[in-house]
């Protein structure tokens, strides 16, 4: 009977994983280093008129990134034309995406007209666009100054 009672005890033992003194301890696990994830910058649209850098706050949309796509290419030139007293108008030499919405337009907006024309704005009108960006640290004046004085060249590219 004793040695059924060790036996089983023994077993128990076995079966519970219980430690010994006679355990060796588990070698510590090596720390590795974790690896810095590089973020990944996403390609910034920059517009000239002319030669002058303009600073836009581009929209967050569909539209946008058709046309940083297309800018991948190589800079995009648009020859704009005055028209209505308030806008620049060019034609894109291709066709976007568009999710167009009535809306009236302030100087300085960025439009996409007809899926296939940039429009600048230095004046108000209301019509249905898609709404691209926004002409930043310039008052009204001078983006009148920078656009009602005949037809311009717009470049868009790539940073």
């Amino acid at each position: 009977m004793k040695k059924r009672l060790t036996a089983l005890l023994v077993l128990l033992l076995i079966l519970c994983g219980c430690k010994t003194p006679a355990d060796p301890e588990p070698a510590p696990k090596p720390e590795t280093p974790e690896k810095e994830e590089t973020p990944v910058k996403e390609p910034v649209l920059k517009m000239f008129i002319e030669d002058k850098e303009i600073a836009v706050t581009w929209e967050n949309n569909e539209t946008v990134s058709a046309l940083k796509e297309l800018a991948k290419n190589g800079d995009i030139t648009i020859r704009m034309s005055m028209y209505g007293g308030w806008e620049q108008v060019g034609p894109l030499g291709a066709s976007l995406p568009a999710d167009n919405h009535r809306i009236t337009t302030r100087p300085g907006d960025i439009v996409l007209y007809s899926g296939n024309q940039i429009v600048v704005f230095y004046g108000p009108n209301t019509w249905e666009y898609t709404m691209l960006g926004h002409m930043d640290g310039l008052s009204d004046e001078e983006i009148t100054r920078l656009l009602d004085n005949g037809d311009i060249t717009l470049t868009l590219s790539l940073e």
